[in-house]
């Protein structure tokens, strides 16, 4: 029998016994929404240049459409940004390169001898790029986890001469920079929407040969030589393209340490933001406004959860920066059960468990950090090792491999197949697009029950709230507008579940008019609503509902009360 921790069964009984009122503000704004994401990271190029047609149509269509089917459900989880990686050339390299898993070994466009550019390269990462941009992808990202290994000092894509600070020649910095700006350049003239490039990945981790990936440390006064560079690099060319620093492995090192290991790269936020320090970059043109973390390392209890976010986004807006998610997905220990997770970690979750706290993330990342954008790490990957569906959202199976996992050859093709974690992100990718802004919402609190969060389109006219149950029963919630005359139309149900996947619920009344609606066990839901200004004839006494309380302020009039 699963086991349900008993702290997180007494709070779930009391929740569901009880009708929860959700009160949304109109009139209380918070972050605007820039995008929700995801990488091309690793398999991106494997499953574009070696998977046949209808596989990878399947793939774009998945993570990019914004259609919907016969049945009114979605295809797709349509993303709004696609992160692509900018690989070292370490393909080339072949086992010379030291990175054994022949999956993570990128090109670069670089030819071997550095001096000329070859756009032939990375074709299945190009793929995924043109089929991004069919489908209306608003922006793409650039991100480099090493420089190109004619640049390196190990000569390599990985740390392999075990320095701690950057694996950077220290007469390529420009090399390195121009390298960026000119694919960025590249691609811009081709149409592409290259809005960031993010030039170093994770600068507190060492990135040994070990690592098994390309990656370099980075110290803080490497990143603001580096992003000088780069700065110059994109003017010259004549690009609006923004850096985004510093891809931190987690929040704290924005605004503090962690470990005596890891001291390299520590209060980013102060470093690149303070016009004191040596390493100030605030004032350069092409600099994002804004500070971006991984989520790893943070989120195994309820007070992670919040704590180092609310710790963040303080910090953020002392200094009137945005935050931005831009990796994630569930690489570490399993979460505890006192935060609604099962008593036996990955070895007892389901895919619904672990695609359900990815969706209690999100909600903590935009609430408690105030994040901007939300990215997914891989997008592609094998289940491997009974990991289950812990680091992709869509799953790659191997020509000639049976059942979920696979270890077979992706040269010779494969399958693609949806996760839970796709469609609980799409929850919040497909409904809340770039420009809506979160305002405040209250009565849907509860990190072991029921969260909620609510956004509202640019010109006013629709509402998206979000809904994760924790709980192992249905909760039932009624929502009410304060703040502006505002009544809800149109108003329409996606849930995402053990056994649904972003569906439609057709039941709900065209009109909204109070009644309670259900979100069901151990789900995410995401409510659409249009918004409408004009006050509902029988909303006699104006709080946008329409219930006996309007009766009673007839009768009154009458009675000339």
């Amino acid at each position: 029998m699963r086991k349900i921790p008993l702290l997180a069964t007494a709070a779930l009984a009391i929740g569901a016994t009880a009708q929860q009122a959700t009160t949304i503000r109109l009139d209380v704004r918070h972050q605007v929404i820039a995008d929700f994401g995801a990488s091309d990271c690793w398999l991106g190029e494997w499953v574009g240049r070696y998977f046949n047609d209808t596989m990878r149509e399947r793939a774009a269509k998945l993570l990019f459409a914004r259609s919907f089917n016969r049945g009114g459900n979605p295809e797709g989880i349509g993303l709004s940004l696609w992160r692509v990686n900018l690989g070292a050339g370490s393909a080339a390299q072949g086992d010379a390169s030291q990175i054994g898993d022949v999956t993570r070994r990128a090109e670069s466009y670089l030819t071997p001898g550095g001096t000329t550019y070859d756009w032939s390269y990375c074709p299945g990462q190009r793929w995924l790029m043109h089929r991004a941009l069919d489908y209306g992808v608003e922006g793409i990202t650039l991100f480099s986890n090493s420089a190109p290994v004619q640049f390196t000092a190990s000569g390599t894509a990985c740390n392999s001469n075990n320095g701690l600070g950057a694996n950077l020649r220290s007469d390529c910095y420009d090399d390195f920079a121009d390298y960026m700006a000119t694919v960025a350049r590249h691609f811009v003239d081709l149409g592409y929407p290259i809005k960031m490039i993010s030039p170093v990945n994770e600068p507190q981790y060492e990135w040994y040969a070990s690592s098994n990936q390309e990656g370099s440390p980075w110290q803080n006064d490497e990143i603001a030589h580096l992003v000088r560079e780069l700065d110059r690099s994109l003017t010259d060319k004549e690009l609006d393209t923004q850096i985004l620093i510093p891809e931190a492995a987690e929040w704290k090192y924005l605004t503090g340490g962690w470990s005596i290991i890891h001291t390299r790269a520590t209060s980013q936020m102060d470093a690149f933001f303070n016009p004191t320090r040596s390493t100030y970059v605030g004032n350069l043109g092409h600099l994002y406004p804004g500070m971006a973390a991984h989520s790893y390392w943070t989120f195994g209890t309820n007070s992670q959860l919040t704590g180092a976010r609310t710790t963040a986004a303080q910090a953020a807006a002392q200094r009137g920066l945005q935050l931005v998610q831009s990796e994630w997905c569930m690489l570490d220990a399993a979460p505890s059960a006192s935060a609604g997770f099962p008593e036996g970690g990955y070895d007892e979750a389901t895919a619904m468990d672990i695609a359900l706290y990815m969706g209690k993330v999100i909600h903590c990342d935009l609430v408690y950090a105030g994040v901007s954008s939300w990215s997914y790490w891989t997008a592609f990957a094998q289940e491997q090792w009974g990991q289950k569906n812990r680091f992709y959202l869509l799953r790659v199976n191997a020509a000639g491999d049976n059942g979920t996992e696979s270890y077979g050859d992706l040269s010779r093709g494969g399958t693609i197949v949806d996760s839970r974690n796709l469609w609980v992100l799409g929850n919040y990718s497909r409904f809340i697009r770039p420009g809506y802004q979160r305002v405040e919402l209250t009565g849907a609190d509860d990190l072991n029950g029921l969260m909620g969060s609510a956004y509202v389109s640019p010109d006013g006219t629709q509402l998206v709230t979000v809904y994760v149950n924790m709980a192992q029963s249905d909760l039932t919630t009624t929502l009410t507008l304060n703040g502006q005359n505002k009544r809800i139309m149109g108003l329409k149900k996606y849930t995402t579940s053990a056994s649904l996947a972003l569906n439609w619920d057709r039941n709900l009344p065209y009109e909204y008019g109070g009644e309670p609606l259900v979100i069901p066990a151990r789900s995410v839901v995401t409510l659409v609503a249009d918004l409408t200004d004009s006050r509902h004839p029988a909303d006699v006494n104006s709080d946008n509902r329409v219930d006996v309380t309007d009766v009673n302020a007839v009768i009154n009039a009458i009675l000339g009360k």
